[in-house]
């Protein structure tokens, strides 16, 4: 789950990680009261959930009371794109109104699970301000990692080893290894999945404060983190995804044309790498799970196909705990009830697959059935630009 820059910015507070002071904003003149309240000059900053704001438009340094307005009416209301929204952008609700700093320096710091190492891996870097997977890629040796032991936690030695490699003396270095202590009980506390501060400053004064802040939070420990859980933004998330969620289906929607119908989070990889090497493009990742109904199959083609893009259906299901036939009377419900004229393709495999074949065969409806991968991707693809009829 992901949440808002202000969001995260009061959970480190909480955890004693010092942010700048700052306030929300939905209307212009809430963000002048902010701005009154704080103390001139601040930062408007758009909250989406994606990084990049700056650069698109959305983050604006306001030294006069007119400034906050004008940039306040600009930023609210407007579709902010970023490397990370796509070219449909994202609709700016609420601005973040915070207290500009003495900004001396800025670094990057940031906390992921590695799970190569099965450590939790703290990352500091001088070079802040910057995408973090283009200093990985282009001067990995600008970035320190230091893996963790979970059932110690984050040592002082280590903290000040980080503080260290960013060359950081005296008040500076100090703050900085209380800073990464602090940053380290708030992941932890919190079961995230991730929190990067990009920047992390050091100001004139020597205080060290995380003036951006992203936080992802693992899904399965959300029932413990009852304060965590209402910071869900709804509008931020893709709606095909939501629905699917109450429905028990794994779904993320991609730029394709294909839809894809699997159980199974590898054999969805295969079948979008597959697609993808026969020239195709997926539309999406549905994972309908190991015990999918009848129903959950019908509720997981209504997802795919209220996608507009697509163009075309692959089903590809192993039956292992799922039985065959039981997805193939759930794709002829859907079929009926749906009205659909995409064509669809079918690869069943596993427990009961004779039996499911038998079922689509007598359905009467047109349906390609396919055996290996690589034929149903091919058949997928050559479909592209075709309709069917029932």
């Amino acid at each position: 789950m992901k949440i808002h820059e202000y969001q995260a910015k009061e959970i480190l507070r909480s955890y004693g990680v010092p942010v700048p002071k700052g306030k929300i904003a939905s209307t212009v003149k809430e963000a002048e009261q902010a701005a009154q309240e704080i103390g001139l000059p601040v930062v408007v900053k758009a909250q989406i959930h994606a990084g990049g704001r700056g650069k698109g438009g959305g983050v604006k340094f306001a030294p006069t009371a007119k400034d906050v307005s004008q940039y306040a009416s600009d930023i609210l209301g407007m579709t902010l794109i970023t490397h990370q929204t796509g070219p449909e952008g994202r609709l700016v609700k609420k601005v973040w109104i915070e207290a500009a700093s003495n900004i001396k320096h800025e670094y990057y710091a940031g906390i992921v699970l590695d799970r190569a190492s099965s450590k939790v891996t703290f990352m500091v870097s001088t070079e802040g301000g910057m995408e973090i997977e283009k200093v990985a890629e282009e001067t990995p040796e600008k970035i320190m990692k230091v893996g963790v032991d979970a059932s110690v936690g984050l040592q002082a030695f280590q903290a000040r080893e980080m503080a260290f490699s960013l060359g950081l003396t005296g008040t500076a270095f100090k703050n900085a290894v209380t800073f990464f202590l602090a940053l380290y009980d708030a992941y932890m506390g919190t079961d995230a999945s991730l929190f990067e501060i990009n920047p992390l400053v050091v100001t004139e004064e020597g205080d060290v404060l995380a003036l951006d802040a992203k936080a992802d939070f693992d899904n399965n420990a959300l029932y413990r983190q009852k304060n965590i859980v209402p910071l869900r933004d709804l509008d931020e998330e893709e709606p095909l995804e939501i629905e699917a969620g109450k429905s028990g289906l794994n779904y993320i929607k991609l730029d394709g044309n294909i839809g894809c119908m699997v159980n199974g989070a590898g054999l969805a990889m295969g079948t979008m790498d597959i697609i993808k090497l026969t020239g195709g493009e997926p539309a999406n990742f549905l994972d309908v799970g190991g015990s999918a109904s009848a129903e959950t199959v019908e509720q997981g083609f209504r997802i795919i196909l209220s996608d507009k893009n697509v163009k075309a259906v692959l089903i590809n299901i192993f039956g292992g705990i799922v039985r065959c036939d039981r997805v193939a009377n759930g794709v002829i419900q859907a079929i009926k009830n749906i009205n659909t004229k995409v064509p669809i393709v079918v690869r069943l495999q596993g427990t009961n697959a004779e039996e499911g074949k038998k079922l689509l065969e007598e359905s009467g409806m047109n349906i390609i059935a396919a055996t290996e991968l690589k034929d149903s991707a091919e058949k997928v693809v050559a479909t592209l630009g075709q309709t069917v009829s029932k």
